[in-house]
């Protein structure tokens, strides 16, 4: 965190929420996203899915790890800090997740996607916006939009991470790309989807697998590319059409439906970890903006 975050009270001025009240709900949406069941080729409290280097346990010392992250970059963005302070808070906090999880990659999509929407209502948070999900778009392309653009021509240029790699390879739009473009997937597929669900009456359980599967099927998700290929992303766009298309996790033996593709996917080996990371921000955008009468 800079000087200038330091010298400035976490929780001074405007009327939104301080930081903490922020970055607890980011920590809280992850543990709802790794707590969710079924939920295909994903780590859950009882499944390690399609990966053998991580499990519930790998996932619970990355959030202890990861709880102050989300606090301090929400701090930088209600202090107005530019994109290079939010990029060295996530890279000190992905050394953080390293060295709790011995070398395993649970979080460092979350800590991009969460942090930068942390970031984004604690700017909101100062100004004395109310934190609805335009207006957090709003301030992602207001106040580092450039940066963001920028980080996403390197990206493309430069992959370094399999994620990347794989999106650059198969010419896909990666996690890079997603945030320059306000997270399009995000806004306009998985947060309406969990609000609509919710606001229709389905269970949380129900509306989030929905929700992911909402995801799934719209999303360039380079883990699934990296782990499948293009054929595998494919695949897994597939099920997720046809499983929305049959009624999703709200009819009779939906959720069974959901833990046979499961099944499909482990066997596969594939793992749809960016729309996860999406599901989690989704959850997030929820618990700050509820939909009226719904608890989040």
């Amino acid at each position: 965190m800079t000087a200038n975050a330091l010298r400035r009270p976490a929780s001074a001025p405007g009327p939104g929420p301080a930081p903490h009240t922020i970055g607890r709900a980011a920590t809280l949406s992850l543990y709802d996203e790794l707590a969710l069941s079924p939920k295909p080729g994903l780590v859950t409290l009882t499944d390690n899915g399609s990966h053998t280097d991580m499990d519930a346990r790998t996932f619970m010392r990355s959030l202890f790890a990861l709880r102050g992250y989300f606090v301090r970059i929400a701090a930088l963005g209600h202090a107005g800090e530019g994109f290079p302070a939010l990029e060295r808070c996530g890279i000190e906090a992905e050394a953080r997740m390293v060295a709790a999880t011995g070398g395993v990659n649970t979080h460092r999509g979350a800590i991009f996607t969460l942090g930068l929407l942390c970031a984004a209502a604690g700017a909101l948070a100062r100004e004395g916006t109310p934190l609805q999900p335009a207006a957090l778009r709003e301030a992602l392309r207001r106040h580092w939009g450039a940066a963001l653009a920028e980080r996403a021509e390197r990206t493309l240029r430069t992959p370094r991470l399999p994620g990347g790699i794989a999106a650059a390879r198969h010419g896909l739009r990666g996690a890079a790309q997603e945030a320059a473009l306000g997270f399009p997937v995000l806004f306009d597929t998985a947060v309406p989807a969990l609000r609509h669900a919710l606001a229709r009456g389905l269970g949380v359980q129900q509306a989030r697998v929905d929700t992911l599967f909402s995801v799934m099927a719209v999303l360039d998700d380079s883990n699934l590319a990296h782990r499948g290929g293009l054929a595998g992303l494919r695949h897994a766009q597939a099920c997720a059409r046809d499983f929305l298309a049959a009624g999703g996790a709200g009819r009779p033996g939906g959720l069974e439906a959901a833990h046979a593709i499961g099944r499909d996917f482990v066997a596969r080996r594939l793992s749809p970890g960016g729309s996860a990371d999406l599901l989690a921000a989704a959850c997030w955008v929820v618990r700050m903006a509820p939909p009226a009468g719904c608890a989040p």
